[in-house]
């Protein structure tokens, strides 16, 4: 699909599960895990185009759901292998926006690592299956400042300095994570490399110089709701 996206032009790449599997070495995450369907992410501008280019791959879109929110989010279907293809458009918007869509060509089928791990550190139920890709993606990936080489750090950080809520479920589910990991059978050498790389990454958001934005939403701290609820196809 990516390949079929660049042919006319359209800048198309993965996230999700397919994204932690092809970012992997010799594609074989560290915890694999069923893939039931498939998540892409494009520019605002290729939002139109990209649908196109998915329909004459013979996906089926919700006509319903594209034209209401297809500016930011489109779902299809592949009535031939039963998968569902979620299409997010500019950003990627679950229980907080993140910016996924301005380095779509930093690597040739997926997103960097630095989005593709905010995406699951943004969720606020984690399930096993995103652990599975929090773990591995720290397994695989160290702490780099170029996101072509390895998880960009700093990206992260300063997404987080500048919105309280985003820093508040990152935290927790770091914290989460930390207090999991020992539930995955993992052998002492992996186990603590995915904790020393959830304690790096997260002193590297903590010591971020925090925007006056972020001051400002976290004096109200939890009395408020800080995410909200993932618009379900």
């Amino acid at each position: 699909m990516v390949d079929a996206a660049r042919e006319h032009g359209v800048t198309l790449r993965a996230v999700g599960g397919v994204a932690v599997y092809l970012l992997s070495p010799e594609q074989e995450p560290l915890l694999p895990r069923p893939l039931k369907d498939i998540d892409l992410v494009t520019s605002r501008r290729d939002g139109s185009a990209a649908g196109r280019v998915l329909a004459q791959l013979e996906y089926v879109g919700e006509e319903m759901f594209n034209a209401l929110r297809g500016s930011r989010r489109q779902l299809f279907h592949d009535p031939v292998n039963q998968r569902d293809l979620d299409l997010f458009v500019g950003e990627f918007t679950m229980c907080h926006t993140v910016p996924i869509a301005e380095r779509l060509d930093r690597l040739p089928y997926t997103v960097p690592v630095a989005e593709l791990l905010l995406t699951k550190l943004q969720i606020v139920e984690l399930t096993e299956r995103d652990e599975r890709d929090i773990y591995t993606l720290c397994y695989h990936h160290q702490l780099a400042d170029d996101p072509a080489s390895g998880l960009d750090a700093a990206l992260i950080a300063s997404l987080c300095a500048d919105d309280w809520g985003l820093w508040r479920t990152c935290k927790g589910t770091i914290e989460r994570c930390v207090a999991d990991v020992d539930g995955y059978g993992l052998d002492a050498p992996a186990r603590d490399q995915i904790l020393a790389r959830l304690a790096e990454l997260w002193q590297r958001v903590d010591q971020e110089p925090k925007t006056a934005r972020w001051r400002r939403r976290s004096r109200l701290g939890e009395r408020k709701r800080w995410y909200q609820e993932p618009e379900e196809g």
